[in-house]
């Protein structure tokens, strides 16, 4: 019964990773109508918590009213930090690096984050979370794999210091997510650590309007490929999918789960593929290859002593 379970979590996880990697049609068009990364992440943001808070207070009124807060303030900063790192700051500083370094750079970089999460959990949790060297090799196995798919046999990369650095705060910053929910899952529920994130994401990002003031008119919102992009990355790709991470997070632990964001390049690969019309290559084929085997080797630690 653990073990089918188990098979749900990581089919579901499949599933909210493949919605991520085609979030960049929608945000591409969503640029292209004069939104910034900002003004993007606040309006999914600001639609998954509203529809939340509205759910709650149609089917649970009483519930949402009894559980606004955490049980402790120690828990309620865990939340706060939860919204930066999984929200404001996170998307602030992976979009801003496009601006600076290019999409090979930043794929590459915010994509090893799963390497960075296992041994800052293994870290932390040192006493508790030994990694194995078969662990170890999956994760690196991996990450190799996601590397071989995202240059597609281009292996030139151009060093941009402030590009790759914020790239690199984005993957620091999924990491430190990962490591928080794992202090928090099970003993909070997904949709409270969901709205949780919501709302600190909107609170936190609030300061950047001071120093970049403004918003697209409410003709441009109210487009029709704007207003269906912005739906689908309010509805399905922000409150849906971080229902599910939750849950998958509190399932499979933050290790296995985590290890899933290498294959974000792949389904990004095949969906250009499929609305694009872009090519398959070999090189994108053998990556596919060493993730799967690299994640199957890692998981195999993770079910003997779940993290």
């Amino acid at each position: 019964m653990k073990s089918r379970s188990n098979l749900t979590a990581h089919l579901v996880a499949f599933v909210v990773v493949a919605i991520w990697g085609s979030t960049f049609v929608f945000t591409k068009l969503l640029l292209q109508h004069g939104l910034s990364p900002a003004h993007i992440f606040t309006l999914r943001f600001l639609i998954a918590y509203l529809l939340m808070i509205a759910t709650e207070l149609a089917v649970r009124p009483r519930h949402l009213l009894g559980h606004l807060l955490s049980a402790t303030w120690r828990d309620e900063l865990v939340m706060a930090v939860l919204g930066v790192t999984g929200g404001s700051l996170y998307f602030l500083a992976e979009n801003a690096a496009m601006l600076y370094t290019t999409a090979t750079n930043t794929s590459l970089i915010v994509c090893s984050c799963p390497l960075f999460a296992m041994l800052l959990i293994a870290l932390v949790y040192r006493r508790s979370e030994r990694l194995t060297k078969t662990q170890v090799a999956g994760s690196l196995l991996a990450c190799a794999g996601m590397a071989i798919v995202v240059l597609n046999g281009h292996f030139v990369l151009h060093l941009s210091p402030l590009g790759d650095l914020l790239a690199f705060t984005a993957c620091l910053c999924w990491a430190v997510y990962s490591l928080l929910m794992k202090s928090v899952t099970g003993r909070y529920s997904a949709l409270f650590i969901t709205r949780k994130v919501f709302f600190y994401g909107l609170l936190t990002i609030l300061p950047y309007y001071l120093l970049v003031p403004g918003f697209p008119p409410l003709g441009v919102l109210l487009d029709t490929e704007v207003l269906w992009s912005l739906l689908f990355l309010g509805v399905v790709a922000s409150m849906l999918c971080f229902l599910l991470w939750s849950w998958v997070i509190y399932r499979l632990g933050a290790v296995a789960a985590t290890n899933w964001v290498y294959f974000n390049p792949i389904t990004t690969i095949v969906f250009a593929w499929w609305l694009l019309h872009e090519q398959i290559t070999p090189w994108f084929l053998l990556g596919t290859v060493f993730i799967l085997v690299g994640m199957y080797l890692s998981d195999k630690r993770a079910k003997a002593n779940k993290v």
